[in-house]
């Protein structure tokens, strides 16, 4: 289960959820972080998609991941689009997740953050949706 943080804003640019996505989103929700692998091959995917592409068109199956991790890059971003405007600068990371797939989305720290950093992906939950960062272990919420 991951850890919930609580925003008490709206999201600045909440999330397009298609039938296909909504499980991934309702899961989210529930503080489980899923994606889509090949029922055959077992190969993972990233977004999660309706097809596998390591079996090209074989049936998806839904799984849990650990949403723990390393840290493999990161960014601040001082330049952004006026919706991330209150947020900014902010952090935009890569995370080796432990299951061997990569994923991109928002770093929750202010300080140090090395390269190889062990860290957990936690839900932020928004007034109007939720949404996923990542953060450093030894890290405080941000």
């Amino acid at each position: 289960m991951l850890k919930t943080i609580m925003r008490d804003y709206a999201h600045p640019y909440p999330p397009r959820i298609s039938d296909f996505t909504k499980t991934f989103w309702h899961a989210l929700d529930d503080g489980r972080f899923i994606t889509t692998r090949g029922a055959r091959s077992g190969g993972l995917t990233f977004p999660p998609k309706p097809f596998s592409p390591h079996e090209w068109g074989e049936p998806i199956e839904w799984t849990e991941l650990s949403g723990q991790g390393k840290l493999y890059s990161w960014t601040t971003m001082y330049a952004v689009p006026a919706a991330f405007q209150r947020e900014a600068p902010y952090r935009v990371c890569v995370v080796d997740l432990d299951e061997g797939i990569r994923v991109v989305t928002r770093l929750l720290s202010d300080g140090a953050a090395p390269l190889d950093s062990p860290i957990e992906l936690v839900v932020i939950r928004y007034t109007d949706c939720t949404s996923f960062a990542a953060r450093l272990l030894s890290g405080a919420e941000t």
